[in-house]
């Protein structure tokens, strides 16, 4: 393995070679260690699962590297940036988030009927949404997740799939409009353009 490239060890790993891994790990642990402790502020339990997570997706999203597109190492830190970011930005929206005492939630529970009507409105429509995604492609989703519940801007998904903005922006577009279809079909309510 040693005395493959980190090309041919990427393409071992699409194969599900393991040693291939092994190996990458080896020579990159390092780099990628010292770069996510900068962005962590020496938070050690994070840089450690930045690095875990980074060849986690190396494993397991099947991600190829083109040497046509620049070199591996600068390709293995767009992968490391990208997930630091995503940690931290998790980390920030559960900051935000309110655990509710026993109380709070007895008081909730006594709230006017229409709220709840809102609330069963909303879980409807977010099952229609879950029923029309599964008429997409796999990349088509993976597009939908990335932007739309992870927060990735089409630039940073561009980069983390290595494919070009333009075929982002046009898998983006037959995306929404595949999923405007389906998902007018099921309420009618949904006109062409609306934002969902």
């Amino acid at each position: 393995m040693k005395s493959k490239s980190d090309e041919e060890l990427i393409e071992l790993i699409v194969q599900n070679h393991r040693p291939a891994l092994e190996e990458l790990y080896d020579r990159y642990v390092k780099l990628i260690y010292s770069f996510s402790i900068k962005i962590t502020k020496g938070d050690t339990e994070k840089t450690k699962e930045i690095v875990q997570q980074v060849f986690l997706r190396l494993w397991t999203t099947k991600s190829t590297y083109n040497a046509s597109q620049g070199q591996f190492v600068n390709w293995l830190l767009t992968i490391t940036r990208n997930i630091s970011i995503d940690l931290i930005r998790k980390e920030q929206k559960y900051k935000g988030t309110v655990q509710l005492e026993l109380e709070d939630w007895q008081q909730m529970q006594g709230l006017p009927a229409d709220d709840v009507q809102q609330q069963v409105t909303r879980n409807q429509l977010k099952q229609q949404i879950q029923e029309a995604k599964r008429h997409l492609s796999e990349p088509q989703q993976r597009l939908i997740n990335l932007l739309y519940w992870e927060g990735y801007s089409l630039s940073e998904i561009a980069e983390l799939e290595q494919k070009p903005l333009g075929t982002i922006k046009s898998r983006l577009h037959q995306a929404l409009k595949k999923l405007r279809n389906n998902f007018s079909g099921k309420i009618g309510g949904v006109r062409h353009g609306e934002k969902m």
